[in-house]
């Protein structure tokens, strides 16, 4: 009882009625403000976020922990503040859950009396503080630097259906960038899988990141309200190295359709009429909130790669829809790429990116990006006739298409320092200047008269050569 005691405030409210997730409590004085954080007198206290006033003296409610066992009549104490996430030095190479307690089996955290308390939900930076120059940030994927580059404090979203490659594509660019990343690196999981959550933490152990690194999940089996909320605890966080220490930060979060979810079941328990496809009316508003928050400022910037699970494979989904206008880079896998085994299944005429012009990336990565595009986009378009006639009835130049078409196809695909164990491929991380090279090799048919499996599950374009010495 004592921690209830220290913010000077006696039990002031009541629970009336406990409806799932959903708690109406019943304040004779003093009405909560809507965002404020409430506790419950019970052993083990259950927090409440406000979302509405009913009236005078009611307040509706969001548990962001279990609500088995809770009673009406239990006493509920107003702690006078909204919902607030730890934030400081400490909290680097833990994991924690939406309130900042850390779930990784240790409880107390280095530097202890120096952590802060930030409110979960706020501002985002002002337009007039934020940096809108543009550089590319280099991953050493040789499909996502070529043709849908990152953008260094922009947001970059990986969109596929269940199974595709999400959050294998998420975990091999925590190996590549957080290594060589110098600033923090930051892992929110929404809905996660408790088997992805422990896996990741071992991975990052044993790749020596986690100490520039903080992890924050959202599991699948919490409340809705918990989830919704876990966003915004890591954006939190971020805006804290950024503004304070001045660090650039790397936010991955691993699903941004699990917020969008967890929203639509907290609008369906307050009652609020749904909107198109089931969806909450609030989306658009819901998901500005959260990704508005992430930009860069002249002494920081959050850079963030999203993976965003498309339901159905549909991307006319209003969940897929709201999330690319906020993006600056889209990588969408495909399930077909996935199918012939072309990992990572990145589907080159679907992704972009905005920072994708001469004057950001150069002149020569540009028109490489260009032709390597239009390459593959004719491809597409003779595969109809190559199914029906074959490739024998195609032009001279139709067939060096397919030709340089399909070396561009192997040579796309990479092996992954994460996947090593599964697939016997050693990674490779490709530095954008070979990825170029390649590229522009395999577009002016210098590899025409290789076999293009010698291209399969490279890293740089030299490997071929080796490849075929040491097969001779």
């Amino acid at each position: 009882m004592g921690e209830f005691h220290q913010h000077g405030t006696e039990a002031n409210g009541s629970v009336i009625s406990v409806r799932g997730s959903v708690v109406d409590v019943f304040f004779p004085i003093n009405l909560p403000s809507i965002g404020r954080e409430l506790k419950t007198l019970t052993e083990p206290s259950i927090v409440l976020e406000v979302e509405s006033q009913l009236d005078s003296e009611t307040v509706r409610c969001v548990a962001l922990q279990s609500t088995r066992g809770l009673a009406r009549g239990v006493s509920v104490l107003d702690t006078q503040h909204p919902l607030r996430v730890p934030v400081g030095n400490g909290l680097l190479g833990r994991m924690l859950n939406v309130f900042g307690h850390a779930i990784d089996g240790d409880s107390s955290f280095a530097d202890q009396d120096q952590l802060q308390y930030w409110p979960v939900v706020r501002t985002p930076l002002e337009l007039s503080l934020r940096v809108a120059k543009s550089e590319i940030f280099e991953t050493g994927i040789k499909v996502i630097d070529l043709l849908s580059p990152l953008e260094r404090g922009g947001k970059a979203g990986l969109f596929g259906g269940a199974g595709v490659g999400k959050t294998v594509l998420i975990t091999e660019l925590i190996h590549n960038v957080a290594g060589e990343h110098k600033g923090v690196s930051l892992f929110c999981g929404i809905g996660e899988r408790c088997r992805e959550a422990e896996e990741l933490h071992r991975e990052m152990k044993a790749a020596g990141v986690l100490k520039n690194a903080v992890m924050v999940f959202g599991q699948m089996d919490e409340p809705p309200g918990a989830r919704f909320r876990v966003g915004h605890a890591a954006l939190t966080i971020a805006e804290y190295f950024r503004d304070v220490h001045q660090k650039d930060v790397l936010l991955l979060i691993d699903n941004v359709f699990r917020f969008i979810q967890s929203g639509t079941e907290v609008s369906g328990l307050m009652g609020r009429l749904p909107s198109r496809v089931g969806y909450q009316p609030t989306l658009a508003t819901e998901l500005a909130g959260l990704e508005e928050r992430i930009c860069s400022s002249s002494h920081g910037a959050i850079t963030s790669v999203q993976a965003v699970y498309v339901p159905a494979d549909d991307f006319t989904d209003p969940s897929a829809v709201h999330t690319f206008s906020h993006l600056s880079s889209s990588i969408v896998l495909s399930r077909k790429r996935a199918g012939e085994g072309l990992y990572p299944a990145v589907d080159p005429l679907s992704s972009g990116s905005k920072i994708l012009v001469p004057q950001i990336v150069g002149a020569r990565h540009a028109r490489l990006a260009h032709e390597t595009r239009r390459t593959l986009a004719q491809y597409q378009e003779l595969k109809d006739i190559i199914a029906m006639l074959g490739l024998d009835e195609l032009s001279r130049e139709d067939r060096r298409i397919v030709n340089r078409a399909r070396r561009l196809e192997r040579f796309m695909t990479q092996p992954f320092f994460t996947t090593g164990q599964f697939t016997g491929y050693e990674g490779r991380l490709v530095p954008l200047a070979e990825t170029l090279d390649g590229t522009e090799r395999i577009l002016r048919d210098e590899f025409h008269d290789y076999p293009e499996q010698a291209l399969y599950m490279i890293g740089s374009v030299d490997e071929v050569k080796l490849k075929m010495e040491t097969k001779l």
